[in-house]
């Protein structure tokens, strides 16, 4: 089963064959280390028994000697969940928000406080797939009142005795723990969540190079006293893959600069494009894939086909530095 925004197959829309100049910025594969920390993330196995905030503190005080200054997270997991738990590093801090926009996937066991038969179980897990109402737990960061939430998937693993494994892709924002506790209610015998991992945030999964705290300590001496920092590059990620679910608009190399400024993205300055629809989130790309930040769309990717002029993206946050590509007349755009 997959997630919503997994493996989106986007049609690209060319409106010309503009090329790019590469003796400006970077394809995104072709970075080196310090461009990697620059705006990288890290796939992190979160260890049991630590709050999200500290396992980020951690991995910036280990990296703190080259230069990370700031490193956020998105999506909390409780203390005693591990799993995938996406780090940005330095200026990709802007743009990591957006994964919340897709779902999740976990690897839960549940126990059953009586033995319930197999057929009963799976009735109860097809009824709790779909779109469901949940009320936040006593103790979380939201307000405490029903939410609809939508379960993608729920599919049983194993059952042994009172212990059910299965593995589930649901909305952001849906509490597993409440979940179980619910599916526990609605079979009559109750229940509670024993072990919980979170395998997939959006497009990203735990097979995508995920690195434990350990890892970047290591990489890090590697990196210091053996001036070796190919285990250090190996843990860096770079911010384009985790957001690449986003619709795209590419734009020509003499528009990048203004962009960095924070102008909005008139019609002229595009290159190419994926579908959308006015008012969505969009991914602003160099023609080298590089993210120079996000927008949101004044017109719709129709609008845009069918000859509509003016601003086609407000500039909503700026991720590439201003100078990476050459400053350009108003004129020459």
């Amino acid at each position: 089963m997959k997630l919503p925004l997994e493996d989106i197959k986007k049609e690209i829309i060319v409106f010309s064959d503009e090329s790019t100049d590469d003796s400006h910025g970077c394809y995104p594969e072709k970075r080196n280390l310090s461009q990697k920390l620059d705006f990288g993330m890290i796939l992190l196995d979160k260890p049991p028994r630590t709050r999200s905030k500290t396992a980020a503190v951690i991995a910036k005080n280990i990296l703190s000697p080259i230069g990370v200054s700031k490193i956020g997270y998105s999506g909390t997991l409780d203390p005693n969940v591990t799993g995938l738990l996406p780090l940005a590093i330095n200026s990709a801090n802007k743009a990591i928000s957006v994964l919340l926009f897709g779902g999740k996937e976990y690897v839960a066991l549940m126990h059953l406080h009586s033995e319930v038969k197999i057929n009963k179980i799976s009735k109860t897990f097809e009824e709790f797939t779909g779109k469901i109402m949940q009320l936040p737990p006593v103790r979380s960061s939201v307000k405490r009142q029903y939410r609809e939430r939508e379960i993608y998937y729920l599919d049983i693993l194993e059952v042994e005795g009172n212990d059910v494994l299965f593995r589930t892709g649901v909305e952001s924002g849906t509490y597993i723990r409440k979940l179980i506790h619910d599916m526990g209610e609605k079979l009559g015998v109750g229940a509670h969540m024993s072990e919980l991992r979170r395998t997939k945030v959006s497009n990203l999964t735990e097979k995508d190079n995920l690195v434990t705290l350990q890892d970047l300590d290591d990489a890090m001496y590697y990196k210091e006293k053996e001036n070796d920092d190919r285990f250090l590059s190996y843990c860096m990620q770079n911010i384009e893959s985790a957001i690449d679910f986003l619709p795209k608009v590419y734009i020509s190399d003499s528009a990048v600069d203004t962009i960095c400024h924070g102008s909005p993205l008139a019609v002229p300055g595009l290159v190419k494009m994926n579908k959308f629809d006015s008012g969505n989130t969009v991914f602003l790309s160099t023609l080298k894939g590089e993210l120079i930040g996000l927008g949101n769309s004044v017109l719709s990717s129709q609008d845009i086909i069918e000859g509509k002029k003016g601003i086609a993206i407000k500039t909503d946050s700026v991720v590439m530095k201003p100078g990476t590509y050459p400053k350009y007349t108003r004129k020459e755009l």
